[in-house]
Order: structure tokens, then sequence, then C-alpha cells
């Protein structure tokens, strides 16, 4: 396998842009499979997770088409397989198919949820939405088997704004007979675009206030073009790279109103930044002061910016403190960072103002920071996408040169990743 040979100790500067959203490109993917016309999908992120969601795609029959670089063509005339199981690799996306081929088919067959070492990924709640919703399914060797005679709208509460179980059930609303209601729903950006898209296509959907959503059944959907957001968690990762090398990136593409929480715990550590119209300049040359951060549900502080972040915390001068709500393991990187020279201890109460539903377990989702720490080259593994980045944010900050194994899953998040950090004078190698 491939390792990372990184250089630190030096400012980054320059342009680098972002690439389309690989959270709002794999699900607009998948509900292509709701017509039988084409959909055309621009601004899609050429990486591992929209390669594995091609090959969902094409498991099931859809013919692919792309058009350039990052435009796709999506035609699924008819539904060929209703196994979507010969991938390369597992995927937490192939669980949102089953309500898409239930629809085309009445029978899908999707394995087991895969993805980042980051906690569970349960997939109780797709299962209880589309059980609700009236199909049946079995778990048997290798995946889960659904069959229905028709999806029926229904009340969904669901116990968390789960990303994933608020699409599932979206995706399972739009064809189904009558009404769905869905309380207690994710309002993230890409959750909403995927909304759009959904009503470009001929869907009813309403967003209503206190995080419900409101679905009432079509017979049909037709194709349309949709163009995928920018990335804000890959907008998040150069900001954090600017603020901890002291450098200056301008991000093209970064949309202010999907960051707008991040930018307010940049101004706060000292870091600035300057929105303009095609995007956010970055720097990192003040001295940088500790802050007490919580993650939390969109509109909050979102869990894919904490990794970076804390890691550029490890430069701030005092303490900081960051209460992680959203996944209960997701703090296990912060042993590679110390290993590097950073002072950080975890905790399992909830050092926070947040209501966490970790509260009382055994889970060290709290972090205290001490810094600036200096740090120095490593070997580290790669665990996950997201401690991944940060480990590269560590690298190219510390004196050094540090060796990252494991990169196919920072290939599985950003496109390019290497190319675009040599374009702002990073010492980055793929070896």
């Amino acid at each position: 396998m491939s390792v990372f040979k990184i250089t630190g100790g030096k400012p980054l500067v320059g342009e680098i842009a972002v690439a389309g959203a690989k959270n709002a490109a794999s699900k607009m993917m998948i509900a292509t499979l709701l017509t039988a016309e084409p959909v055309v999908l621009k601004n899609v992120p050429r990486q591992q997770e929209t390669q594995i969601t091609q090959e969902i795609l094409e498991a099931v029959g859809a013919q692919i088409d792309w058009q350039s670089q990052n435009v796709l063509r999506v035609t699924t005339p008819a539904i060929s397989s209703t196994n979507a199981t010969s991938l390369s690799r597992k995927n937490r996306i192939s669980i949102l198919a089953l309500a898409p081929l239930l629809h085309r088919t009445g029978e899908a067959f999707v394995p087991r949820v895969g993805g980042d070492a980051i906690g569970p990924r349960p997939v109780n709640f797709h299962i209880d939405i589309l059980t609700k919703m009236g199909a049946q399914i079995t778990e048997e060797e290798g995946g889960y088997h659904a069959t229905t005679k028709r999806l029926k709208g229904t009340l969904i509460e669901l116990a968390y704004p789960s990303v994933g179980a608020t699409e599932t059930a979206i995706l399972a609303g739009v064809l189904a007979q009558g009404r769905t209601t869905i309380r207690n729903a994710a309002g993230e950006p890409e959750v909403k675009q995927l909304i759009m898209m959904l009503q470009n296509m001929g869907a009813i959907i309403q967003i209503n206030s206190g995080r419900s959503i409101e679905i009432f059944g079509v017979e049909k959907l037709h194709g349309t073009e949709a163009t995928v957001m920018p990335d804000r968690m890959e907008a998040a990762s150069y900001a954090s790279m600017a603020i901890g090398t002291r450098g200056e990136i301008f991000v093209r593409g970064a949309q202010h109103e999907h960051m707008m929480t991040f930018l307010n715990a940049v101004r706060r550590i000292g870091g600035e930044y300057e929105v303009k119209p095609d995007g956010i300049l970055f720097r990192g040359t003040r001295p940088l002061k500790g802050l007490e951060l919580e993650t939390d549900t969109h509109p909050g502080f979102m869990t894919d910016w904490q990794q970076p972040f804390v890691t550029v915390l490890t430069q701030a001068e005092g303490t900081s403190v960051v209460h992680e709500t959203v996944y209960e393991e997701r703090f296990g990187y912060t042993e590679a960072l110390k290993k590097m020279g950073a002072d950080i201890t975890l905790f399992s109460n909830c050092l926070g103002e947040l209501n966490c539903r970790f509260k009382g377990m055994n889970y060290k989702h709290s972090a205290v920071i001490n810094g600036p720490s200096k740090l120095h080259a490593a070997e580290v593994e790669v665990p996950d996408i997201r401690a991944g980045l940060a480990f590269v944010v560590a690298a190219l900050m510390a004196d050094g040169t540090s060796t990252l194994t494991g990169i196919e899953h920072l290939d599985r998040g950003y496109e390019n990743l290497e190319e675009k950090l040599r374009g702002v004078g990073a010492d980055i190698k793929r070896v």
C-alpha cells in the first residue's frame, strides 16, 4: 500500500479549489435510481466513495456515463438485479439503496454497512423506518434482504437527528403511498440539497419548523440536472492547514452559509478569514488561543470539523476543551497526536453544556488540549478519513518528515489531495 511522506515546519501559501461534497454526491447518485429517466450530476468528486457508489448503481443495472472529469450521467431504465453486494469494499452508502430498489422492484439485497472506524454505524434506524413503512427485512449472511408490495407513508420519529436515517426516510417517502412525516430530522446542507434535487424530479417535500419534514408521495419521478455543493469538510481541512502552519490559503468554492459555525470558531482562537465572492481566504498569522467547543448536528459545529481543528488547537496558548456529542469514539486519533508531542487528555465526562446522549457511559468523548505544543515527526496509521486529515495537518505543522500509512482512507474522502497540497507549498510525496 502507498504511504505519504510529509515534511512539515513551513507555512502553506496559495489557493486550493474545493471539490464537490462526497456526502452529498453519493446520496444524489443513489437517488438517481428512483427514476427510469436520465439524471445529470455536475461537480461530482472523483474519489473512492463515489467510485463505490457507482459500483452499487452498476450492480443493479444503471448505465453510467462520465461526460467529463466531474460530470456524471446516470440512466436506469430498468433494475436488472436487486442484489447490490458485488462491491470492491463495504460502504455505508449501500443501506440507502434499499428504498429506491424497493420502489422500483419490491425487493432488494444490500451488504452490511462499512466505512470509517469511528464507532458503530447502526443500521437499526434505517431498518425500523422501512419496516414501519411496510417492508419485510431480514438479516442474512452477507447483508439485508428486503421485500414489499409498496411502501406506505407514516409518521417517523427519530430518536436522534441522524443524517443517514433522515435520507432513508426521504428516499422512501417520495414514492410511498400517502404522507410521510419525519420528526427530529437532520437539517444538514447535504440533506437539503438531496431534497431540492428530488423536488426537481417531481417530489413533494416540505421542510417545516422544529426539525420536521413532510413528504407527499407521488406516483413517478423524472430526470433532472443538479450540481453537487462544495465540500464544507474539505474546506475546513484546508482552513485548518492555513491556520496551523501560520500560512494563508484561499479556499476557492468554500461557501459562507455552510461554514458559519466553523468561521466563528476560527475567529475565537485568533485565526483570520475573509469571505470573498468565490471563496474564503484563511490566515494563521496571529498567535492562537484556546477555547471551549462542542460538536453538534447542524447548525452546530460539525463532528467532521473536529479532528483537524483539534490538531490546530495543539498550537493554541492555554487550555482548550472539546466535547464530542455526535460520535462516541471519535477521539481515538489523539493517541497519534500525543505520539507527535501533543498534550491531550480524554475524559468520559461531558465537559460541555449540551445535553449529551453519552452522559454516564464509559465513552471518552471529551478532550482537554494544553498548548502550545511543539510537534515532531512520527509514523502514524490513518484509521479513517477525518483522523487522516488531522494527521496531515499535524505532519505539516511538525518538525521533520512524518510517514502516514493507511492513506486509502484519505483517497476515499479527498480528490487529488497531494496535488492540491503541493500547489500551496506542502512537501508531500506518495511512495
